[in-house]
Order: structure tokens, then sequence, then C-alpha cells
């Protein structure tokens, strides 16, 4: 039975001790027009049975639970229990007995319906059953209950020998509030860089990307996958993984920031054992909210093993359910729940990570614990700050977003001022919004708060990468260090091998200042940990674009526009490509694309140049001005330079070094500066900026 035929069906949950009861519930509903999913009867001949369990509670549409001690005490049952509440299945449990419930199925039953016929008698309840799974339709949406099922929840109404009690209007126990919606693989280092580069893409680095990508902007990241169908046999490399977004319980959207960022802390645990490779948080992500076969997960992410599971957050109380899945077979290979304090959250990523490296039989270096926990905090209530911190960087996006997200940051470091992991996530967020938002004496502030943040982080916790990858940024962007930015990019590196967001900001400094195979080396790391990411393939298309492979960097820039054809920026970048490859009509209709913005401004005053619509090229000058006034200098150089005036051109590259424009770091990769490159005054500023050889 496929996936297809299995939708709309029910699943019957039940331990084996039960199998006549299951099999008369089963043989009732299906008695009145319900399909059911049943094992052993409905498991396909060499199917692996917890391959088929796995992918039946995917597809169907709800599950029917028979309840009792044996029921209880199966670990199987409770596992099944737990992936239905996973994917949002009601979970609908007829009770035989008087059996005491342990906290684990509490927890995923006190929110769902129930009936009662602990006297042991089935017939009486059937029934009420029926109609209760009527009143979902075959999407699984509720419908006002019918008649029978309004009278089996009225006291008295169930036929004598039996109590059948619909609980559903008012559960014996009410659900905790708290948590968030989450399904997603999460990875080794999609860290805050990815996030912060939702809202900014600093000026500096004149990307180019090209072909135009009209037609194919829309298609999915599923279409660009090849099909299991006709792929070849599949091998992800050995101890791979991707940790799905964790589901929140509560139900409470306003939650999913935590169980989001949860789910990433435990994927950058597992990115620091070395020896996992752990798919990147944006590719994981990917898949939030979707209906996905996790064999399919594992293809598209190239991992052989998926991490899942819920969180449900009461106060500073957290329970976590995890359960690791082999995704060729679709065993379980752990499970395990966990109840715990948040002050005890770096204990418990520890745990967590522990547990599933030995699963995978992969190596546990002596020194984990000190990995995994470094930079962390105890504090609950500044942990939850930086969880909020880091949700509105990946799911917001504009000038407010950023201002509250630094306002989040600097919460959980004034709460915990040792939290090293906060202030370098609030050091890549100032030093992103100076970038993008920054003129004047307002960016220097910010750069400055980005330093220090950066220097405090590593001052707390002198081996954490991402604080390495932070400072290398601001020094650059910041204060023209570029030697010091380049030796803080390849410490960040040596700590952080596994994470994308250190490799690609690494990739593109490294691009900038011509060193071309160690760019190219450590993008194509970059993009192979995060395959689904739409910014992971922006900065490709950027270090591609530095190093002149501008085929290639089209390439990359309509990767990106497939996987998220609503960021329009993406069609900037690759009409810049497209100015590159002397491409200025397809470049023009690239780069009209509204909203606009300096880069699209940019691109369209030297295609409108190059097809001599010099007024209206002047317009796009003068909007940008307008909007940015000298906070675009760099871009000023490249236009004038591209329209032939030269020493216009050079007053303002003097004037975005004296100003320390970031976009001045791609001065030697810039072929838009290619008609400066003999002039004395040309030469002076690239002497002055004394970048690494």
């Amino acid at each position: 039975m496929d996936n297809a035929a299995q939708a709309g069906r029910v699943f019957i949950s039940y331990a084996s001790q039960d199998a006549a009861d299951a099999s008369r519930i089963c043989s009732a509903l299906e008695k009145a027009g319900l399909p059911c999913w049943i094992a052993p009867r409905d498991v396909r001949a060499g199917t692996p049975y917890a391959a088929a369990i796995v992918e039946a509670i995917t597809a169907c549409r709800m599950m029917v639970l028979v309840l009792t001690k044996s029921a209880i005490d199966s670990p199987h049952v409770l596992r099944e229990v737990e992936r239905a509440s996973s994917k949002t299945r009601p979970v609908l449990s007829i009770r035989l007995d008087s059996a005491q419930l342990p906290p684990e199925l509490e927890y995923f039953l006190s929110a769902n319906q129930w009936l009662e016929a602990s006297g042991g008698a089935i017939d009486p309840v059937l029934p009420a059953l029926i109609e209760a799974v009527r009143a979902r339709d075959p999407g699984g949406g509720a419908r006002p209950a019918p008649a029978a099922a309004a009278i089996a929840t009225a006291p008295g109404a169930s036929a004598p020998g039996a109590s059948a009690t619909m609980a559903g209007a008012q559960p014996k126990r009410s659900p905790v509030p708290i948590g968030a919606v989450v399904a997603t693989a999460v990875i080794a280092a999609a860290l805050l860089w990815l996030l912060v580069d939702r809202i900014w893409f600093p000026k500096h680095d004149t990307p180019a990307i090209a072909t135009p990508a009209a037609s194919n902007a829309g298609a999915s990241a599923g279409a660009a996958a090849t099909s299991t169908a006709s792929a070849p046999a599949f091998a992800p490399p050995p101890h791979s993984i991707a940790v799905l977004p964790f589901v929140n319980m509560s139900g409470d959207p306003k939650q999913d920031y935590f169980s989001d960022g949860l789910s990433e802390e435990l994927l950058n645990s597992l990115a620091s054992v070395r020896d996992l490779r752990v798919a990147a948080r944006t590719s994981s992500f990917f898949f939030k909210g979707k209906e996905v076969d996790l064999s399919d997960v594992a293809r598209k992410l190239n991992v052989g093993s998926v991490l899942e599971g819920s969180v449900r957050k009461d106060g500073d109380h957290v329970r976590i359910t995890a359960q690791l899945i082999d995704a060729l077979s679709g065993y379980h290979l752990w499970s395990q729940t966990y109840d715990r304090d948040l002050k005890d959250i770096l204990k418990l990523q520890t745990e967590v990570a522990t547990a599933v490296t030995k699963a995978l039989q992969a190596t546990l270096l002596a020194n984990a614990a000190a990995t995994i926990e470094l930079g962390g905090t105890q504090n609950p209530q500044a942990f939850d700050a930086y969880l909020r911190g880091k949700n509105l960087i990946a799911t917001s996006a504009g000038k407010a977003a950023g201002l509250d997200a630094i306002a989040a940051f600097n919460e959980a470091v004034r709460l915990d001022p040792n939290f090293a992991k906060a202030y370098a996530s609030l050091a890549l967020v100032e030093n992103g919004f100076a970038d993008y938002y920054g003129d004047g004496a307002d960016s220097r502030g910010h750069y400055q708060r980005a330093r220090a943040a950066a220097e405090r982080a590593l001052a707390l916790a002198p081996a954490l990468g991402e604080a390495h990858s932070a400072l290398a940024r601001v020094l650059a962007d910041g204060f023209f260090d570029f030697h010091g930015s380049l030796a803080e990019h390849e410490r960040a590196s040596a700590l952080s091998p596994n994470d994308s967001g250190v490799l690609m900001r690494a990739a593109w400094f490294l691009a900038d200042i011509g060193r071309a195979d160690a760019a190219a080396t450590m993008a194509r790391r970059g993009i192979s940990a995060d395959q689904l990411n739409p910014q992971a393939y922006r900065y490709f298309a950027i270090v591609l674009d530095d190093l002149h492979q501008y085929p290639e960097a089209i390439e990359a820039a309509n990767r990106a526009l497939s996987l998220n054809p609503k960021d329009v920026r993406q069609a900037a970048i690759r009409g810049l490509s497209q100015l590159h490859l002397d491409q200025d009509e397809a470049a023009r209709q690239s780069c009209d694309t509204p909203p606009l913005d300096w880069e699209s401004r940019l691109c369209l005053a030297i295609a409108y140049n190059r097809l001599h619509r010099r007024s209206d090229a002047e317009a796009q000058v003068a909007a940008m001005k307008s909007d940015q006034g000298n906070a675009s200098a760099y871009q000023y150089a490249e236009i004038y330079a591209q329209w032939g005036d030269v020493p216009k051109s050079l007053d303002w590259l003097e004037t975005a070094y004296r100003l320390k424009d970031p976009g001045i770091t791609n001065i030697k990769a810039d072929e838009f500066l290619q008609p400066l490159r003999q002039e004395p005054r040309y030469l002076a500023v690239e002497r002055q900026l004394n970048l690494p050889d």
C-alpha cells in the first residue's frame, strides 16, 4: 500500500496482547465505510516493519489507540503516539481498563479525545467511535460532531455495562500552554550568518549573477531535486544526519521561536561532534510544516538519518521527546523523553548529542561536553531572549526587525553577562545593521558595538568559532583591519569546520582579496552542508563572481531564485552578473524588479547607460543618493567608472576609503573598476588598504 492508498485511513495503534480488540475495532470502522491501516495486515511483503509503521502514520489522517495496561507498557505504542502527535494527527483513545497513564502518554493524550470503556465492553462504545471518526473529513479537518457523538458525551448516554464518555471537550487534564510547531532538519552550522543575511546583504562586493530565471524562478526546490524513482542508488555519507524542527505540542504559534531555536541549538550541538556530518539549519527548516517522506528528506539533504521530536515548555521547565530514524530502512535507532529545568539546557544538549552519536556509532571526543556547552547559558530568561533574537532574524526582514533582534540579544547578555554565544550573535547583527542601514556616525556606532560584543564573546569563550567569525567580519567591514580579519577567519574555520556560516563568510573574504583557490574550496564546503538554503547560494554566487566565474555564478543565483522566488534581491544579483557578460538588456530586465534597492539601482544605472538611456541611468543614481547618501560611495565609484567618468569615479573611491565603506573590500576582484586600474589615485587607495596577498 503506497502513501496515496494510505492517505485518509485511520491508523490503529495497539499492543500485541490486545490484537483481538484492535481487530474488532478495525472491522467495525471499515464496515461503517471508514478504511483503516492496521499491522500486520497492511504491512507490505518485504517492507521493514518499523518503516511501514512510520510511513503509515505519516500518511493516515488520524489514529485510534487501544489504551490498556499492555499498551501503556509498550515502547512501540508510545513511539507511534509520539509520531502521530508530531505530525499533528488527532489521537482518539478507547480506554479498556483503569491502568494509570504514565507522564509520557498523558503528555501526548491530554489534549485529545478518548472513549471510556474501562469495564472491558467494546461494543457499546463503537457507535460513538464511528461518529467521532466521521466527525473529521478525509483531510483531517474537524467537523461539527454528529448527534450520536454528542449523545455519547452526555452523562449516562452509554449502554449498560460501559461508561462511554467522549472527553474531548473537557479533558481530564488540560494541556500545558506553551511550545511551537516545528519540523525540520537542523545542521551543524547555519548559525546566525544565514539569519543575519535574511535582513542584510552588505553593500560591499558588487555580486554578479546571470542567466534569466523568469521562467523557472518559481520552481520549487523539490522540482530541482532528483526524484527518488529515477535517482541512482542512494548512498549518503556515514554518520550523516539532519535535524528536523521539533514540533511544539502546545499549538501556540507565538512559542514557535522556542521550539525552532531549541532545534537549532541541538543541531549545533551535533555539529560540534567532528565525526558527524550535519545538514545545515536553513536546509533542514526548508521542510517545516510540509508533509514529506523521511526518505525524500534524506535524499534531498544527502543524509542517512533524521532526528525529529517535540518540545513542550512550561515556565522554566521543558519536556523534549526525540527520536532518531534510519532514513534508509525507517527503523528507529533511538528515542528518549527528557524532563528538565531550562537551567540544565546545556547538559540536555550534551545528553542528546551523546546518545545520537552513540546510536550512529560515531566517535565522541573525550571533551565533547565542554565543546557542546561552550558559550552557553544556564539562565532560562537569557536563553529565551537569545532564541527570540535568532527567531526575529530568521523570520523577519527590515530595519525594525534588525533593531528588535539587537534588543533581544542585548537583553540576553544583560540577564547573563557571561553568555558568549549571545554576544557573538549580537556582534553579527550589529555588523549587518551597520553594513546595510548605517550612515556616518550611526554606522560607526554599530561597528564599535559589534566589535565590543565579538571581543567579549572571545574573552568568555576563546574556542567559540562563531565569535572568531563575527570578529573577522567586523574587523574587515568596520575597521579595515584585513590582516586581522584573515587571521580570525582562519581561526574560525579551524574551530568550526562544519559550520556553513563560518565557511561561507570566510570564502567571501578570501574571494575579495584574490585567494581564488582557497575561496572556491571553502565555498563548496559550505554549500555542500546547506544545499536548500537560498542565502547560501547567494553567498556562493557572490564568491563565484569575485572569482570571475560568471556562468557558474549565474547557476548559483538561479538556484537561489528557484529556492525563494519572492526574494527579488536575487534578481538584482543575477542582473549584475549579466552585466559582466555584456547581457545588458537581460540585466535591465532582471534588475527592474520592484521593490528597487541600492543593488537594483546600481545594476540599472550601468545597464541603462550601456543601452544609451542616459537620463534613465542618471535617475537611478539620483534615487540612490536620495536614499543612501554617501553610504553608497563605493557603488558610485563603480557606476562612474562604467560610465567612463574616471575622475568622478576616483573621487568617490577616495570618499569610500575615507568613510570606511565596507564595499571597498572588493576592490581587487571588482571588474566594474577595471577602467581605474592604472590610475595613480586608484593604486594609492589600493596600497593604503593594505589587503593581504
